[in-house]
């Protein structure tokens, strides 16, 4: 009666791990409920249908209770994190280029890539596609410290 006590507690504690501390890989999931369709099986065959049956209910009684649980909204607020993060990570290169600056392409924009304007290398974004190195560059839009480019003709 050990063995099928030891089964069903292991296939609680893979499934809660599969609910909450690994969602989407499924492997701890399937490994429980192998365990605990095994509980039921060895008490099928070791004990009889009545050890059998009290054993599968016991089981389904024990998976519906740790979903009810597992699915009240007061379990996932406990595990959330509820700060909020207000600030802004400015660089000091970015402040110190503004819109209208010129600059020339280091790498090909797609449409990310990097520019230098003066001294700074900087990250910047093409408003118009895919800009090849070596391409002169003007800034046309800071937000977010994201600076928007786009080029010389």
């Amino acid at each position: 009666m050990g063995f099928i006590i030891t089964l069903i507690l292991v296939g609680l504690v893979l499934i809660f791990a599969e609910i909450l501390l690994i969602p989407g890989v499924g492997v701890a999931g399937v490994l429980g409920l192998l365990s605990m369709g095994g509980s039921c099986f060895y008490a099928f065959y070791e004990f009889g249908n009545t050890v059998g049956a009290i054993v599968t209910a016991i089981v389904a009684v024990l998976i519906v209770a740790l979903t009810v649980w597992v699915l009240r909204a007061k379990t996932w607020k406990r595990m959330s994190l509820e700060t909020n993060i207000d600030s802004k990570a400015v660089p000091s290169e970015s402040s110190t280029i503004a819109v209208g600056d010129r600059g020339k392409t280091l790498t090909r924009l797609a449409p990310m890539g990097s520019a230098r304007f003066g001294d700074y290398v900087i990250e910047v974004k093409s408003l118009e596609g895919m800009l090849d190195p070596g391409i002169d560059v003007e800034v046309v839009l800071i937000e977010d410290n994201r600076i928007t480019v786009k080029p010389l003709i």
